[in-house]
């Protein structure tokens, strides 16, 4: 065990399936010379040349086609996209393509294609580099979604989506690649199909995924010295949805703030309280609540930027307004 930065722990996931699966290689713009747009596969380039990590040409369309033709052929390949805003140049190969192959072939054709891409916002890239829209293709059948949200899930979750044998979308918040925290390099990976009680609690439970875990975290530590005790979930994986955790935490606290970068409209954050309130709603005591991003595209101004995001003030501020509630 030892400390490291979420993108070490990602470059750790990158070398380990490349010298331990003969089949995996990486692939994607600027991974190879220039070490990745977040320096996540700096010298991997170095240590297995030019047939394992492939720079592409600059077209999503092209390089996630490629990959996807490179999995029904037997590989393993793991395609990185730099934002999740280019990924909608690659909506036809990952929701047409590799999410209905399986399916259409009656389970003869496998696709086992690991997408890496980043997503959120918080530094200053603006409205084409910054927004969340893992919830989109978290609506796709024939689709695995994953979320990191710490420094050990992010090198889990690469591994344990290499062995699928469907495609596999694992979203990186960019803001997360400094964050450090313990890493285990010598550990088999986690399952990372199951949400975890990240803070036990007695009041709430806060759901939260990704980049929006750190923050509601810091605000669990907050409200606990405002004597709101807050349980938090992590969510991790976006599909398929576990929510037995969820359940068994709302049985505890009887009140649901779900956190979730998207815009509220249309977002996952809906979508999971309609199934909790199907599932659940006589354990709750008020109604669900959202902390969402302000529905505008993400502004690059910095101040702006941030009032428009979740943030643990706005959780906290949601967290005692829905705990002094009456139900």
């Amino acid at each position: 065990m030892k400390q490291a930065s979420f993108r070490e722990a990602v470059r750790s996931a990158l070398r380990d399936a490349l010298r331990t699966e003969p089949r995996a290689l990486l692939m994607g713009e600027d991974v190879g010379r220039y070490g990745g747009a977040y320096a996540c596969s700096l010298g991997l380039l170095e240590e297995f040349g030019e047939a394992r990590v492939r720079d592409t040409p600059l077209s999503e369309a092209g390089f996630v086609g490629a990959g996807i033709g490179a999995a029904m052929g037997g590989l393993r390949p793991i395609v990185e996209i730099m934002t999740v805003n280019f990924s909608l140049l690659a909506l036809d190969q990952i929701v047409n393509n590799a999410a209905c192959l399986r399916h259409m072939t009656a389970g003869q054709v496998a696709v086992p294609v690991v997408i890496r891409m980043a997503t959120g916002a918080g530094r200053q890239l603006a409205a084409q580099h910054s927004h969340s829209l893992e919830n989109w293709y978290a609506g796709v059948p024939g689709l695995r979604v994953l979320m990191p949200g710490t420094v050990q899930d992010a090198r889990d979750m690469i591994l344990a989506a290499l062995a699928e044998d469907d495609p596999v979308l694992v979203f990186e918040h960019q803001y997360l690649y400094p964050m450090e925290g313990p890493l285990d390099e010598t550990a088999a990976p986690a399952s990372p199909w199951h949400s975890l009680v990240r803070r036990p609690g007695r009041d709430l439970t806060v759901l939260a995924w990704g980049g929006c875990l750190p923050r509601a975290l810091a605000a669990a530590t907050e409200l606990s010295g405002r004597g709101v005790e807050a349980e938090v979930v992590d969510l991790r994986a976006l599909r398929p949805l576990d929510l037995d955790p969820v359940r068994a935490s709302l049985a505890r606290t009887h009140r649901l703030l779900v956190v979730d970068e998207a815009w509220r409209t249309g977002s996952l954050a809906g979508e999971l309280v309609a199934q909790l309130a199907e599932t659940a709603l006589y354990d709750l005591d008020a109604p669900p609540a959202r902390v969402c991003t302000a529905e505008v595209p993400i502004p690059y101004a910095q101040h702006l930027e941030q009032a428009a995001l979740p943030s643990a003030e706005r959780i906290v501020d949601a967290a005692r307004a829905l705990t002094e509630r009456r139900g």
